[in-house]
């Protein structure tokens, strides 16, 4: 009997030991409605898998990589850690305390089925250090098909000129024409989008992958200053401050006609019931061929000798990549799935139309955080947001960027 017991004791260790094997602590910032949503169908596919979820949601992108940072420094880290697709955690690539998921992007073919600009940005000397979940475009254009109507607007805006004119009908018919919240990384995102829509791609990748400070100078970046300066008036008071998601909710209840935000916002849309080419409508670009900018989210796993620790984080970089996942995220999401083996005939037009996109590779611009050091996108970042709350000249802030660019 005794025998018995001491066997038994040691299977229900062993069980202990494995079901303690697939706990994973995850930390990410994943706490919208729609965002939320996303998240939980990462969360179904790991417990599906074997796997005991840990949910860590901090508010906020900066506030998330600061509990995540800190964590790293102090020898207690998470067992996965959300990032963008961005240099945000190159040093702790440098650092030498990420843990390579080389295994898992072998056996799935990374290097054949992912975008350059994601695999630039996760694959550094050699090595895979971060799994991507998605593929974001944080420039699209979202409306509200009601407003529109309401202000007497026919067609989507194919050119920045039909786009103000869109504005001012909207003005006029007492609606708020652009949404927009009035936080730092809103107007970086309302900056680049423009410099890209409108600059080009040219002067958009002399600046963000260049560094170069001459591009100021240019007729074709002042004219995206001018632009950018310009979209100010058609901003309501309340925009200061405004969370994302709110000014996206204003679009949703056709209180606003237009919002520039990334794809994630169609999560938001999808929560509220609506549907795309219904209720709302969406554009990545002005024309067909616009380009398409390439951002994300990807997961990271801080360094850890531990095999239990780095077996969860193993089984969370399959099941975060696997085919189903990737399609029931992204659906919810409102990104695109960063395979190219997968069935996406059931998403909506907005994803089709980035699915299209994608198919382009010559369409593709890496995002600013996938081009920049986090110290020079900060600098730049202040700049652009006094830029947009002061009565600061196109002049005056190009010479402003320009030193932000040599240093």
């Amino acid at each position: 009997m005794k025998q018995f017991k001491v066997i038994a004791a040691a299977a229900a260790l062993a069980l202990s030991a494995g079901a303690q094997a697939q706990k994973a602590e995850v930390i990410h910032w994943w706490t919208s409605g729609g965002e939320s949503a996303a998240v939980k169908e990462l969360a179904a596919a790991y417990t599906k898998a074997g796997g005991t979820w840990v949910d860590n949601a901090v508010a906020g992108a900066d506030n998330a990589r600061a509990a995540i940072n800190s964590r790293v420094a102090g020898g207690n880290p998470p067992t996965a850690a959300q990032f963008n697709t961005s240099q945000q955690y190159h040093d702790l690539i440098n650092e030498g305390l990420l843990n390579d998921v080389d295994a898992v992007a072998a056996k799935e073919g990374w290097d054949k089925i992912l975008p350059k600009p994601v695999i630039d940005s996760i694959k550094i000397k050699g090595h895979y250090y971060a799994v991507p979940v998605n593929i974001h475009n944080p420039t699209w254009f979202w409306y509200s098909k009601a407003a529109l109507e309401k202000a007497g607007v026919k067609g989507e805006p194919k050119t920045i000129d039909e786009f103000f004119a869109a504005l001012d009908k909207l003005k006029a018919a007492g609606l708020v024409p652009l949404a927009l919240g009035g936080q730092a990384w809103q107007e970086w995102i309302t900056f680049y989008g423009i410099l890209l829509h409108v600059g080009g791609t040219e002067t958009y990748l002399k600046f963000f992958k260049d560094h170069d400070p001459a591009v100021v100078n240019t007729p074709n970046f002042k004219k995206a200053m001018t632009t950018l300066k310009k979209l100010h008036d058609y901003v309501d008071a309340g925009s200061p401050g405004r969370n994302w998601n709110d000014a996206t909710a204003m679009v949703i209840t056709g209180k606003a006609g237009f919002q520039i935000m990334g794809d994630w916002a169609k999560g938001e849309f999808a929560n509220a019931k609506q549907t795309a080419g219904k209720e709302y409508g969406c554009f990545a670009g002005f024309g067909a061929s616009a380009p398409y900018m390439v951002a994300g989210d990807v997961f990271v796993f801080p360094k850890t000798s531990d095999k239990a620790a780095i077996g969860a984080q193993q089984k969370l970089a399959a099941v975060f990549t696997a085919p189903d996942t990737q399609v029931a995220f992204n659906a919810k999401k409102g990104s695109i799935p960063i395979r190219t083996d997968v069935d996406t005939s059931k998403m909506d037009i907005c994803s089709q139309a980035g699915v299209a996109a994608m198919k382009t590779a010559s369409r593709q611009v890496a995002n600013p955080d996938a081009l920049m050091p986090p110290d020079m996108v900060g600098a730049v970042t202040d700049i652009v947001s006094k830029f947009w709350n002061s009565n600061q000249s196109v002049d005056d802030v190009s010479k402003a960027l320009a030193g932000a660019l040599k240093k």
